[in-house]
């Protein structure tokens, strides 16, 4: 790790976060039989797929996974999925991503969304910078962390030889 690297999370510290996150998503759909995790490619999808096998073991309800492809440089939405819309279709959607910025990446990740009929729609992130300019809220955050701009956060999962982190550069 450069020295100009702070270490904000461990292995076990995002780990911490995911249990907790999954708790969360577990005590807000008690009732539900059915939730999809919306994983924005890639490591929101990385992410995704660590809550859902969490919540596995401790939930009584199915779980889609669902992979959401954005062009991130675009100025307007373009997105694909792996599945058809049959998937989420009057779901609990919950869309996952690793770090908030300016909440562009999770306004796009929504716009999959908007057309179909849904019962709710939830965010998750693992770590929320606060400096949004999208009207965009997280109902699940693993870490709050006030940056300044020129700050850059970086998640580093399933990356291999390399351990889970997150640093601050």
């Amino acid at each position: 790790m450069a020295t100009s690297q702070l270490l904000i999370l461990n292995k076990k510290q995002i780990q911490q976060k995911i249990n907790r996150i999954a708790y969360q998503i577990l005590e807000d759909n008690l009732n539900e039989k059915e939730i999809v995790l919306a994983g924005i490619w890639d490591r929101g999808y990385k992410l995704a797929l660590r809550l859902e096998k969490v919540l596995k073991k401790i939930a009584g309800f199915k779980i889609v996974l669902l992979r959401i492809d954005l062009e991130r440089e675009s100025s307007k939405l373009i997105a694909k999925t792996d599945l058809d819309e049959s998937h989420w279709k009057n779901k609990v959607i919950i869309l996952v991503d690793d770090v908030l910025n300016s909440g562009k990446t999770l306004a796009y990740g929504l716009g999959v969304f908007l057309n179909t009929p849904h019962k709710k729609i939830r965010t998750v992130v693992l770590v929320d910078r606060s400096h949004k300019i999208f009207p965009i809220a997280t109902d699940f955050v693993g870490l709050e962390l006030a940056t300044v701009l020129k700050e850059h956060v970086d998640v580093v999962m399933d990356v291999e030889g390399e351990e889970d982190r997150v640093y601050l550069s």
